[in-house]
């Protein structure tokens, strides 16, 4: 610990850390291969997370504007895999506290109040997710109303914790204000998963009303896209260099590209739908959702290849942060034995639990 300490308070101060060329360890190593398996494992649990424990915040921030009977058919959509999603979020977490304990140490520290607050929400969510199930009629709307209050602090909560992650953890009201506006936009991004997952599982007035809400979140999530894309480049010449200069400009084109044609397409199909919906006929119900996934995927690709190899903006690498090579062999094999239990039960749940939700029913 002695040995990072001198490393973690220069990262807290703000120091510059970029590790020399020379420095960066042979890939054929495990000190050099290692940190990048474990870097790959814990961006896909951390998007895994995004994606599927998204959609169910989403739900939960949409209640709102649902009616009651509504509102048990929501959590009824996403009751059986809610609390399995958020294996993803324990997952990402805990790579980064056993792989990277500096970097975990720092981002940590920067952001031990939007991690607390997330925790809150996260838990209000959970207690108000069991307790409405069984609570009496009086006390029910305020069940209802913990879930959205918890769904929607711990989205504002990873907003900001993104924007502040872009910004390399950089103190002022620029900063403040930069992830609040990605906590605003995150929240219109969980709707939009929402919505879509709605879309799929549910039929009738719900079904027409998720088609709503999904077109009423679908250009702020493209407004919290645009802005993490435009912020990150101009925070750090190196990424600049990453995406503007030949031949990468032109390689890494069709990413933002397929990303406005995805929005595009996800438009051209929210407005189809009603039409179709009050016909009976759900061919293309799945799009919305479908090219959610999708916009957060390419947002997901064009952010990590733009911090690759750092895990704090131009300060700290995967191989400056990492754990002893030793260590890092015993996780990795642990590793290779949980994920694909994750994903086979997860696969499982999804299966099983296939088709439309039906009604609550508390007898």
């Amino acid at each position: 610990m002695d040995v990072f300490a001198p490393t973690l308070a220069a990262a807290l101060a703000g120091a510059p850390l970029a590790l020399p060329p020379a420095a960066v360890p042979d890939l054929a190593t495990p000190a050099g291969w290692l940190p990048v398996a474990f870097t790959v494992v814990m961006g896909l649990a951390m998007l895994a997370y995004v994606v599927l424990d998204g959609y169910d915040l989403g739900v939960g921030v949409l209640m709102r504007r649902a009616s009651d009977d509504d509102k048990d058919r929501m959590v009824a959509s996403i009751g059986p895999f809610w609390d399995a999603n958020e294996t993803w979020l324990v997952l990402g977490v805990g790579i980064l506290l056993v792989a990277f304990p500096l970097a975990h140490g720092a981002i940590l520290t920067a952001l031990y109040l939007p991690v607390a607050l997330m925790l809150l929400g996260l838990t209000l969510r959970g207690v108000a997710f069991d307790f409405r199930v069984k609570a009496r009629d009086r006390h029910k709307a305020a069940w209802n109303r913990a879930f959205y209050a918890g769904s929607l602090i711990a989205t504002l909560a990873q907003g900001y914790m993104l924007g502040q992650l872009v910004m390399g953890f950089e103190g002022g009201w620029g900063a403040f204000a930069f992830g609040a506006l990605i906590g605003v936009c995150l929240v219109a991004g969980y709707a939009l998963l929402g919505a879509g997952w709605l879309i799929i599982k549910t039929d009738g007035d719900l079904q027409q009303r998720a088609v709503r809400w999904a077109r009423g979140s679908l250009w702020l999530t493209a407004l919290g896209i645009a802005a993490v894309s435009l912020a990150t480049p101009l925070l750090s010449e190196r990424i600049f260099d990453k995406w503007f200069t030949l031949p990468w400009i032109v390689m890494l084109a069709p990413v933002p590209i397929a990303t406005a044609v995805l929005f595009f397409v996800v438009d051209r199909s929210l407005r189809r739908l009603p039409t179709r919906l009050a016909e009976g006929n759900e061919y293309g119900a799945w799009v919305p959702f479908g090219g959610a996934i999708g916009i957060f995927l390419l947002a997901f690709y064009g952010l990590a290849y733009s911090l690759f190899p750092y895990l704090v903006v131009d300060r700290i690498t995967i191989w400056q942060a990492a754990a002893a090579p030793e260590s890092l062999m015993i996780i990795f094999v642990g590793a290779c034995v949980v994920l694909p239990v994750i994903i086979g039960y997860t696969a499982f749940a999804y299966k099983v639990f296939s088709g439309k939700a039906q009604a609550l029913d508390y007898t």
